[in-house]
């Protein structure tokens, strides 16, 4: 059955294509397995609920009649602002206008969240662009410039939110710089979410090509229930499609995770046991209460718009597993940096058990992924990152060393594999970072730094052992085998071209100065080419030695698999004068194929590659229209190399799993970046 909805309707509409609903929410308490919402163009100022599952093959489908005309808010427009002083006005809202949940009351918090001044759920947003919310009245009478900001210019847009001393209202006094609020479109956050099933095991729910917009979400750390302005909550089988999404507080879609009893939040609440560890008992909990493939994730989220969300474009811990994400357009992430902590980027997921992330674009985001915890059977594949960073004009404070650092196209951490990033195109300065193992980087074009390396682990404590361990799975399984830290090492490197660009000098201020334990490497080691001037590589602290040396370089000094398979020859178990020293030493590493050009250096133990001192190659990125291309001679100077499948990657070590489909087939990495077939004697890099 075929369910309409039109906003410009009558209020006693039946769902009929001649009376049709007026709320989205109206329909979806009427829709059942196999029906289909369709939604004409319009604003559509609700939460929607979706309280009945659809069925695997009988789906419910809520779909916008023209793509991205039907658009659901978070927001309410007011034109009923007050002039204050100068360019400041005041708007009052009674609190029962709110309902049970007002933004301006609720502040952002969480486990991981690292923010000296609070701010709020809600925001305030002239004619579409969010304003900057302050701490008191006096920033908004009189505001100055934000630098963290990646848009400077309007950080003097400036809000500040009180209630009333003598009545049951919100007061929110904002500077428009000039404008009359009255006249343009000024709208507050006034509901947390825009499409999410209050109830769990809402399944099979497909949403296609509506604009969503505008929600006051809460901050979504893996330990929470996660939730952003669209999610399937806790539930199976979603397919979110062709829409535009932007704008949430944090989080723009969330796939995971539910409540957990005395769980929520916990490193927060209860504060004496570490974020490690609860977060670490969320996956135990998980499987006790029924987490498996059977009856959570499998999701697709394909061909969306997301972008100028505060925390992540999709978040997920534990509902995410088994789910594709392919050809969306994510973007402009964090770029307010009112909001900072360690659960933000494009895309940052908690145990993505074989994920698929493939075809996607990532840029100006501080970050585009981070794959953090239970990284088994991820696939990173054939999307193109660039300008993941912090703001490139106002950029780096050492203090955000400790905590988002400088930022990344791919951050792997504390993980064990298989994961395996192939056929990508990788153009910030900082490509990956990777304290953890089991990864496999197969036919990339990284034109910036491997970063990372041996560190990560710990969780960052002087005196005691802080040492992090992390949950092991069947293969293909959210089932627990064990848990164990990360030893470093184990990570194979084939047929990938590795281009040292130019780096900016604020990224090489802050990367001088020297490493946490106070020792330095020789700086002519690594001093690349005149592009870039040395700098101390060991850097300062336990998460990140800040390099910014392209190549394969940082994995200088670990063993190849027969050395360090002979470190195990003659142990004879307890009693024997050989130490277990040896249980606990980096896992070896293997590589084969790449390419290095304008002084990107391959590590010590390189086989089968190719330094390039001749040619100068220029790697450039254009875009013309929204269309984006890029432009490099590099094809012109590249060997030729082996065709590499799953056989010759292996199995990762901790889960003895190898690197697969996720139905257990093997991979040949006969296809690249844009699908077009490989030869039998292929190039390095992303392109046939």
């Amino acid at each position: 059955m075929i369910l309409y909805v039109d906003c410009n309707a009558a209020r006693n509409g039946n769902g009929t294509k001649e009376k049709p609903f007026k709320r989205i929410g109206a329909a979806a308490d009427a829709a059942m397995p196999g029906d289909e919402v369709i939604v004409a163009p319009g604003i559509y100022r609700e939460d929607v609920n979706p309280i009945n599952a659809g069925k695997e093959n009988n789906r419910i489908v809520y779909r916008s009649e023209k793509p991205l005309e039907a658009v659901i808010t978070g927001a309410d427009r007011f034109d009923t602002w007050e002039p204050y002083e100068g360019d400041t006005w005041k708007l009052t809202v009674e609190n029962s206008y709110f309902g049970a949940y007002n933004p301006y009351t609720t502040l952002v918090s969480g486990d991981w969240l690292n923010i000296t001044v609070p701010v709020h759920t809600g925001e305030v947003f002239l004619n579409g662009k969010s304003m900057y919310e302050k701490d008191s009245l006096d920033k908004v009478l009189e505001p100055g410039l934000f630098d963290d900001s990646w848009d400077r210019d309007f950080t003097k847009h400036t809000w500040y939110t009180c209630q009333s001393r003598d009545s049951d209202e919100t007061f929110i006094y904002a500077n428009f710089q000039g404008k009359d609020p009255n006249k343009e479109c000024v709208e507050i956050n006034v509901r947390p979410h825009c499409f999410w099933p209050v109830c769990e095991h809402v399944d099979y729910i497909t949403l296609s090509g509506f604009t969503v917009t505008k929600a006051a979400t809460q901050w979504a750390p893996p330990t929470a229930l996660q939730e952003g302005m669209i999610g399937p909550h806790w539930s199976k089988g979603w397919i979110i499609e062709d829409c535009d999404i932007s704008e949430s507080k944090c989080s723009g879609i969330s796939l995971g995770k539910y409540r957990q009893q005395g769980n929520d939040n916990k490193w927060l609440k209860y504060k004496y046991k570490d974020g490690a560890q609860t977060q670490r008992d969320c996956s135990f909990i998980a499987q006790l209460d029924g987490w498996s493939k059977e009856t959570i994730g499998s999701h697709i989220v394909r061909n969306c718009n997301i972008h100028d969300c505060g925390q992540t474009g999709i978040v997920g811990n534990l509902g995410c597993v088994f789910s594709v994400i392919e050809n969306n357009h994510i973007h402009h992430i964090n770029n307010k940096r009112n909001l900072a902590g360690a659960e933000i980027g494009g895309i940052k997921f908690h145990a993505a058990i074989d994920v698929i992330i493939k075809n996607n674009h990532f840029h100006d985001c501080v970050r585009g992924i981070w794959l953090d915890w239970q990284c088994q059977g991820t696939r990173v594949s054939s999307n193109l990152f660039h300008d993941n960073c912090m703001s490139r004009d106002h950029l780096l404070k050492p203090e955000f060393m400790e905590g988002l650092g400088m930022g990344e196209d791919l951050w792997i951490e504390i993980a064990h594999g298989p994961t395996l990033v192939d056929n990508n195109i990788m153009l910030s300065e900082r490509c990956v970072r990777i304290p953890a193992q089991g990864v496999a980087f197969v036919h990339n074009l990284f034109c910036g730094s491997v970063s990372g390396v041996g560190r990560g682990v710990l969780n960052g404590t002087a005196e005691y052992p802080s040492p992090r361990y992390t949950p092991i799975h069947k293969p293909h399984s959210t089932a627990i085998t064990g848990v164990m830290t990360v030893l470093h090492g184990d990570v194979r490197f084939y047929n990938n071209i590795f281009v040292q660009p130019k780096v900016r000098q604020g990224m090489i201020d802050i990367c001088d100065g020297g490493g946490l334990d106070g020792k330095s490497l020789d700086p002519e080691e690594f001093r690349i080419s005149e592009n870039v001037p040395v700098v101390n590589v060991t850097g300062k602290y336990e998460w990140d030695e800040m390099n910014l040396v392209a190549g394969t370089v940082r994995y200088s000094g670990y063993m190849k698999e027969d050395e360090w398979k002979a470190c195990f020859e003659g142990y004879g178990g307890e009693g024997s004068s050989l130490s277990r020293e040896r249980f606990y030493i980096p896992l070896p590493v293997w590589t084969g194929g790449n390419v290095f050009f304008n002084g990107a250096k391959p590590c010590d133990i390189e086989e089968d590659y190719m330094v390039d001192t001749e040619h100068e190659i220029t790697v450039e990125l254009k875009n013309e229209g929204g269309k984006y291309t890029v432009e490099t001679n590099v094809s012109q100077y590249l060997p030729e190399a082996k065709l590499i499948c799953s056989d010759t990657l292996g199995e990762a070590f901790e889960p003895e799993e190898r690197f697969e489909n996720p139905d257990g087939s093997d991979i040949v990495f006969d296809t690249d970046f844009y699908g077009m077939k490989r030869s039998e004697t292929p190039v390095a890099g992303p392109f046939a």
